[in-house]
């Protein structure tokens, strides 16, 4: 657990300085050029997808850590990844951005509320007291000053955080696959267990949350290319800042099996929806407003 107590979060900081590399104030302001777009992405994120995920906990009656872990899970915001599925995908890579950014500080308030509301509700483990507010500062800290140093380095130094964008991406990408790989190794004696118990619902949460992702948008006919950022934003979760928050934060491994093995499977899901949006003709599916 000393490990993951300090590594995790160095990990968190390094991905979370990737992201504030690549931001600036406009793509907060952006949110304006896409109104409905980014109300619709956000209503999905916050309120949406957490129910939906309690609806599936509820079905597959998992035992309360790993309730708790779906929950920690849903209640994460997009992850950087999904901008580059997006650009794969012929996605809206801006809206992504956008998105992304104004999701990042709103898990700093929504991921402790609906942790601890799943902790209550489930009775998880009794070690397990919740996200109070000295972690709740923790979530906030890992979050949010490591994105305002990357924005000010990229206001005061713009070429060199340009040139350093692409490599911390890169290493965002390796140290995400680390973490899940480290996660395997501290619960491999139960793994065969986790798997059967969230291998499935997982699997389900993901395909879900891709398709509430892009269709929830069309039905209140956005453009086809912010449906696509908006798919990959709410499909592709920031499984480090969960898995950080459950072995970091609350010192639960198993909280964090949920998250590891979600962030393995969501690159499938989530490459296996772009390739069936791009076969999707824009002829096909009549353009949003």
């Amino acid at each position: 657990m000393s490990l993951a107590s300090v590594f995790l979060p160095i990990a968190l900081a390094i991905i979370m300085l990737g992201l504030g590399l690549g931001l600036t104030v406009a793509d907060f302001r952006r949110v304006l050029a896409y109104p409905k777009a980014s109300v619709i992405a956000l209503v999905c994120q916050i309120l949406l997808l957490p129910a939906l995920c309690l609806g599936l906990v509820l079905l597959f009656d998992l035992p309360p850590v790993l309730a708790v872990g779906m929950m920690l899970l849903a209640a994460s915001p997009g992850g950087t990844t999904a901008n580059l599925y997006s650009h794969l995908f012929g996605g809206d890579v801006a809206l992504n951005v956008t998105l992304t950014a104004i999701n990042s500080v709103l898990a700093v308030f929504t991921m402790p509320l609906v942790t601890n509301l799943a902790i209550g509700y489930f009775g998880a483990e009794s070690g397990a007291l919740g996200l109070q507010f000295d972690k709740s500062l923790q979530v906030f800290a890992l979050v949010l000053v490591p994105v305002a140093i990357g924005m000010l380095v990229r206001a005061r130094f713009s070429a060199f955080a340009e040139r350093m964008h692409k490599p911390v991406k890169i290493a965002s990408a390796i140290i995400l696959f680390l973490v899940v790989v480290g996660v395997v190794l501290q619960e491999r004696a139960n793994i065969g267990g986790y798997i059967r118990d969230v291998g499935l619902i997982t699997l389900v949460f993901s395909v879900l949350s891709l398709a509430v992702g892009y269709w929830a948008p069309r039905l209140f006919k956005v453009g086809r290319e912010q449906a696509i950022a908006s798919c990959m934003e709410i499909g592709i979760h920031n499984a480090t800042l969960s898995i950080t928050v459950a072995m970091g934060l609350l010192a639960i491994p198993q909280m964090a099996v949920p998250s590891a093995t979600y962030g393995v499977i969501m690159f499938f899901t989530a490459a296996a929806a772009g390739f069936l949006l791009r076969r999707r003709s824009p002829a096909e599916v009549p353009a949003g407003s």
